[in-house]
Order: C-alpha cells, then structure tokens, then sequence
C-alpha cells in the first residue's frame, strides 16, 4: 500500500487553519458591533463545526469504517499516519466569543475526547454543545433551529465525501457563513476514473448532487479513433480535473449562496499536488470580500 505524504495534516493543514482563523477573527470583530449599532442583533452568534474531531492528532484508521475500506483501495491512507484537527480550541481561545458552540462528529470517543481535552486547556465550556451524530443530520436539525434573530459560521472540515449535497441545500437563504473542505485531489479525482467507468458513483451522486450522467457530461468527452477495425468511439477524461471539481463545487454553491469566493484555497503536500480546495460561501457581500483578501494572502 502507498503511504501519503509525511507531511500529511502539517504544513497544508495548519494553512488552512490559519485562514479560518483569521476569518472568525473579522466574523466576530463585526457580528459584536452590529449588535451594538442595531439594538442587540443579532440575537445569537452561533459557531458550529461539524467535525470537531478529539482536538488532538488521531489515526484516521480510526474515524470512519466505510471511509476508511474506500480510503484503502484508492491507496491513500496508511495506519501509522494521523491527521491533527484543531479549530475548537483555536476558536474558543479568541478573545471575542460566540454565543453558542456546537461541535459534531459522527464518533462518540472522538467528540467525548475533545470535551475532555478542553476542560483540561481550563477553557470555558459553558456554552458549548457536544453532538456525536452524523453531521447531515444534526445540519438539518440545526437549520431548523436558526430564526431572523440568529447568524452563524459554519465549518465543515471533512478528511473526505461525508457531506451530502442535500445538506448544503438546507442552508439556502440563511444567515450563515460557510467554510467547506473539498477532497478535489486526494479522493474525488481517484473517483473518476480514467474510462469514466465511475465504480463509486453513488458516493459522488449523493456529494455533488449530481446524476451519473450529469458526472460525466462534466468531466469527460467522446472521441472517435480510426483503427484496423475501423472508427470507434472513445471516453476521455477532461484534463486538469481536480481545479474543475473545485469550479464545480463553487458554481453549485453559488445556487444556495448569493457570494462564492471566486478563487478557493488550495491546498497541496509537500509535492506540489493539490489534494483539497477549501471553499467560502455567503449571503454577505462583505464577508466575501474578507474571505477572498484572506484567501489571496495564505495562498502566497
């Protein structure tokens, strides 16, 4: 089995973070002072991470079965490699605060580990909420919840395909934020495959929203080749496919939300290959314009 990069959930990771860190920065700069200007809206500055993780470097043998036996074929995983998840507490030591927190994860240990990994930083976490859950679930749940009087960040930071595009459509017309890790590289581009046989469709179906049909039409062309036995039709893979999955996922976004970042980070290990893209989407123009500047300024 191939290893993945030594500097897996390093230097890319903490790229990533950074960013975002630097966005709750502004988010809550400005949530704070509208509420000062406009009598005590919003109501609620709600943070919500749908996988929190344990806050600390973990095998991610260990975080989902089914991701793990598809992880394993597309050989890119390895047992004694981890992968180091650390928003809750880079979120919870800001000075300025939300008003709630809500973090997920879909692994019971995980979320309690967190919990107690917290509690031993001495970090308040009277208005925090810990949900072990399936994280379209406890979205829909969450949308439901959210009145006129509520914002909210949302970060959805997945190591692959475990957020359904039904989810995201849930989140149309709210005031919400959101922050999407996009396995472009390191899971999607394996899954289409070169004769766009598409042997995992369902799990792209289900991530896109997409048909079979739809996929292909998107990623690949038909060609006609003369042979000895004639002229034959062929399927062919578009090139560059890993910055065309991050178009799409953005045009696709930019139909829930009225703002896209235009350019997303991208994010590569230690040989130069774009393994995710980390996308912005909101209904506030001026969000956009912080999260594009931050953007600009990590990707350099």
């Amino acid at each position: 089995m191939k290893k993945r990069d030594k500097n897996w959930g390093g230097d890319w990771t903490e790229q990533k973070l950074d960013a975002f860190e630097s966005y709750v920065k502004a988010y809550l700069t400005i949530m704070h002072s509208a509420r000062k200007k406009l009598n005590g809206w919003p109501r609620n500055i709600i943070y919500f991470d749908g996988f929190a993780g344990s806050g600390k470097k973990e095998e991610l043998n260990n975080k989902n079965n089914s991701q793990q036996k598809l992880l394993d074929s597309l050989e890119i995983t390895s047992k004694d490699e981890t992968l180091y998840q650390g928003s809750a507490e880079r979120v919870l030591k800001l000075d300025k605060k939300f008003d709630k927190y809500i973090f997920v994860d879909i692994n019971t240990k995980a979320i309690e580990e967190l919990k107690n990994h917290l509690e031993n930083k001495n970090i308040d976490l009277s208005k925090c909420n810990f949900i072990a859950k399936d994280v379209n679930d406890v979205i829909s749940e969450f949308v439901k919840s959210c009145t006129r009087n509520d914002v909210a960040l949302i970060l959805l930071d997945p190591f692959g395909m475990q957020v359904k595009w039904k989810s995201i459509e849930k989140l149309r017309d709210k005031r919400i934020d959101l922050w999407i890790l996009v396995p472009s590289g390191v899971i999607i581009n394996r899954l289409l495959d070169r004769k766009g046989k598409l042997q995992h469709s369902e799990l792209l179906e289900k991530y896109l929203g997409m048909t079979k049909e739809e996929i292909k039409k998107e990623f690949y062309t038909t060609e006609t080749e003369s042979t000895l036995f004639g002229v034959e039709d062929y399927i062919k893979k578009i090139p560059d496919a890993i910055s065309k999955i991050a178009n799409l996922y953005s045009k696709k976004l930019a139909a829930i939300f009225k703002f896209v970042t235009k350019k997303p980070l991208e994010l590569k290990n230690s040989k130069n290959v774009t393994i995710y893209h980390f996308l912005f989407a909101s209904n506030n123009k001026n969000a956009i314009k912080i999260a594009s500047q931050i953007i600009e300024k990590k990707q350099k």
